[in-house]
C-alpha cells in the first residue's frame, strides 16, 4: 500500500480500488516546487500492454498510430507513455517483450548513455501485477513475464535511491518513468513538467510517492498520452511505448 504521503498528493489506491474507478487515473501534482502528471494504473483491472511493431513489422513510433490500430478492433487507448530508451532506429537498447515474443535479450553489463548508469532495471507486466525489477536480481528470478522493457538508470531500489544520485546534479531534462507497489498491483507513471536531476526525479516515487521500485524511462524526448487531461504529445517516432487499452463505448 502506497504510504500516506500519496495520499497528501490527493490519490489513494482503496478508493482507487472501487469497482466504479477507471483502470487508469490521470492528474496533474505539485511536488517540492515541481510540477509533474502522474497516470496511476491498477494493473488487476487494466489491460496493460508494450507496443513497438504494428502490421506488417512497421514501428508504431506514435500515438495516434496505436490509437487507429486499436479502433480497427474496436479498441481504444485510454493512456501511453514512451517507456525505454532506443537505437536510432528504435530498436529497444535493452530486453523487450512483447506479448511473449523477445525482441531483445536482457543486458546484463553497462551499455550507453543513461542505461549505463547501473543498476538499470526492467519493467515486467504479468497478470494482475507489474513490478520493476533490478536487472541482476532479474537475471536471478527470470520472472515469466508478459511484456518487459529494459531501461536505466534505476531511480528507486528497495527503497533506497540510486547510489550515484546527486542532489546538487546540474543534468536536468524533462524527464518520464514509473515506479511500482509491492504487491504489484499499482504502476504508477510520471512525467515531469519541467527539467528535474535524477536525484529530484527519484525523490518523487520514493518520498512524494512511497514507491519501494522506480524506473527511468527516458528524459528530453519524454511523451505522455491521457486523453482524460486532453493532452497528446507528439514529435519524431519513439521506440518502445508503454500503454493501457480499453474498449470503445458500443
Amino acid at each position: 500500500m502506497i504510504r500516506a504521503a500519496l495520499v497528501a498528493l490527493g490519490l489513494c489506491l482503496a478508493n482507487a480500488a472501487a469497482a466504479e474507478k477507471p483502470p487508469v487515473e490521470c492528474r496533474d501534482i505539485e511536488y517540492r516546487d515541481n510540477g509533474y502528471t502522474l497516470c496511476m494504473v491498477d494493473v488487476a483491472a487494466a489491460d496493460l500492454r508494450l507496443f513497438l511493431y504494428g502490421a506488417d513489422d512497421i514501428l508504431f513510433g506514435q500515438f495516434s498510430a496505436i490509437e487507429d490500430a486499436l479502433e480497427f478492433d474496436g479498441q481504444t487507448l485510454l493512456f501511453a507513455m514512451n517507456a525505454g530508451m532506443y537505437h536510432s532506429d528504435r530498436s529497444p537498447v535493452g530486453h523487450y517483450l512483447e506479448n511473449g515474443e523477445e525482441f531483445m535479450d536482457v543486458v546484463p553489463n553497462a551499455g550507453p548513455g543513461n542505461f549505463g548508469l547501473v543498476p538499470n532495471g526492467i519493467f515486467c507486466i504479468r497478470p494482475n501485477r507489474a513490478d520493476v525489477i533490478e536487472t541482476q536480481a532479474f537475471l536471478a528470478k527470470r520472472p515469466d513475464c508478459q511484456y518487459a522493457t529494459q531501461s536505466g538508470p534505476m531511480l528507486v531500489i528497495d527503497g533506497e535511491l540510486h547510489p550515484r544520485f546527486l542532489e546538487n546534479g546540474t543534468s536536468k531534462y524533462v524527464r518520464n518513468g514509473v515506479g511500482t507497489t509491492a504487491d504489484g498491483r499499482y504502476a504508477v507513471f510520471v512525467i515531469s513538467k519541467k527539467a528535474v536531476n535524477f536525484h529530484e526525479f527519484g525523490s518523487l516515487f520514493r518520498d512524494g510517492l512511497g514507491m519501494p521500485s522506480a524506473l527511468y524511462f527516458d528524459g528530453n524526448i519524454s511523451r505522455l498520452h491521457a486523453p482524460e487531461l486532453n493532452r497528446s504529445d507528439i514529435g519524431f517516432a519513439l521506440g518502445p511505448i508503454v500503454g493501457v487499452v480499453g474498449n470503445l463505448p458500443r
